[in-house]
């Protein structure tokens, strides 16, 4: 009885991500004028769906024989309860006038990680609710204290001295994970340095090009994104080296307008990784398991072979939810989570899941295109960029489209420090959407 439940309960996940993605196709419209009439109910909609996803999530997740239920889930389920009823709340009270699709998106990912989590691994899930909850009311911070740090544009010096600390500290303090000498701990805390450095490298790059700048006077920022990126790459960051190396040519380009400036950088960036691949060991090791991994299927490739085997071995509708075996991806609660989804509630729901972030992009977009002023213009975008492809390389490393990169799927996948400061980086573009007037009350 219990398995048919849940085969069925696959076209209900699939009609709840299909119904909330509707209603903000719903809002988008009538944002832009093409439907008339009053403004659709359609963020309420979408916090409904996020509501039952979660409850039926946790409530299979629960089932034990005999109608009974864990109550270790269930507990864990009314955190995360609390979790979704508390953000709603705080958006209420404190973030009246910005895009309610952002932050649903946003909270609907979490929670579709918190559900998959819980399914591999219910301490780092019950860690991951704490994580997100720490991160909303970081986001609040830095929506208040953003007024006065975006009056002080005139720091770029400093900005790029800290992102250069943060950067520098895992080669005297820093522990190796999985071969990446990316982390720092500091008593029971554990960090990623590279991820608080983004804030710094974003709001450098913005008060350094929002003032105009001929292609001479962008040299020095080309330097110093050229050291970042080498830093990362002796890392073994590389999916980071790349988001910075991007998301510079990205926010060069609009400050600039020029396509000469962006795909000379493009040239430039493929060289420096042909060199790179020559040069470190690592990069050809990851390069080697793209291309073939079936020539090591039992070390190298393992991973992405058995990525590919989670997301193509059920179809579209998936395993259903507890039905799979996604553990035998190794790392499948950080960098291959999609491949878990996937694999469980089907290749359907991970196009869908796409679709979230591209409307949570396409807002974020519109936020950096009608701000007010060139600088807001350029956070924004750098926020937007940095999100963009990290999700863009992480993605198409699970799929094989690229080689694998190390990075979390912002939002869904285990990670303190990344989901921490993706949070924030949504609550600043609010907080910029909100002073331009970009979004509806």
């Amino acid at each position: 009885m219990f398995e048919l439940v849940v085969m069925l309960s696959r076209y209900l996940f699939i009609f709840f991500i299909v119904y909330f993605l509707w209603q903000g196709v719903a809002y988008i419209l009538h944002a832009r004028g093409i439907t008339s009439g009053r403004r659709p109910a359609a963020s309420a909609k979408q916090r409904m769906v996020i509501v039952l996803f979660h409850i039926m999530g946790y409530l299979i997740l629960a089932y034990r024989p005999n109608l009974m239920f864990d109550t270790e889930t269930l507990l864990s389920g009314l955190m995360g309860l609390t979790f979704i009823v508390g953000s709603f709340a705080l958006l209420q009270m404190c973030f009246k006038r910005t895009c309610p699709l952002i932050w649903n998106g946003m909270i609907f990912l979490l929670v579709i990680g918190f559900v998959m989590m819980h399914r591999l691994n219910h301490t780092i899930a019950q860690n991951q609710i704490l994580f997100a909850s720490f991160g909303f009311f970081a986001a609040i911070l830095a929506y208040i204290l953003f007024t006065v740090v975006s009056r002080h544009k005139n720091l770029a010096n400093l900005y790029v001295v800290l992102c250069f600390c943060l950067l520098l500290l895992p080669f005297f303090f820093g522990s190796r994970t999985y071969g990446a000498l990316r982390w720092i701990t500091i008593g029971p805390v554990t960090f990623q340095p590279s991820e608080v450095a983004k804030f710094f490298y974003i709001f450098y790059l913005s008060a350094f090009l929002s003032k105009k700048k001929t292609v001479r006077q962008l040299i020095p920022s080309a330097i110093i994104t050229s050291c970042i990126v080498l830093i990362l790459v002796i890392q073994r960051g590389l999916g980071d080296a790349l988001i910075f190396f991007m998301t510079y040519l990205v926010m060069v380009y609009i400050a600039t307008g020029n396509f000469y400036i962006f795909f000379g950088g493009v040239f430039a960036g493929s060289i420096g990784s042909m060199i790179a691949y020559q040069i470190f060991e690592h990069v050809q090791i990851r390069v080697l398991a793209w291309r073939d991994p079936w020539s090591d299927p039992f070390n190298r490739g393992l991973q992405i072979l058995q990525s590919l085997f989670a997301i193509g071995s059920w179809g579209l509708l998936g395993s259903g939810l507890s039905m799979g075996a996604p553990y035998f991806v190794p790392v499948v609660i950080s960098d291959f989570i999609f491949s878990a989804i996937s694999e469980e509630f089907g290749g359907l729901f991970g196009l869908f899941i796409i679709g979230i972030f591209m409307m949570i992009f396409y807002r974020s977009v519109n936020i950096a295109l009608r701000s007010k002023s060139l600088y807001f213009s350029l956070l924004a975008a750098g926020f937007t960029a940095m999100l963009a492809f990290q999700t863009f390389l992480i993605l198409g490393g699970v799929i094989k489209l690229i080689p694998m990169t190390g990075v979390t799927l912002p939002f869904v996948s285990a990670g303190g420090s990344s989901l921490i400061v993706s949070v924030i980086m949504i609550g600043i573009l609010q907080k910029i959407g909100a002073d331009c007037k970009t979004t509806t009350p």
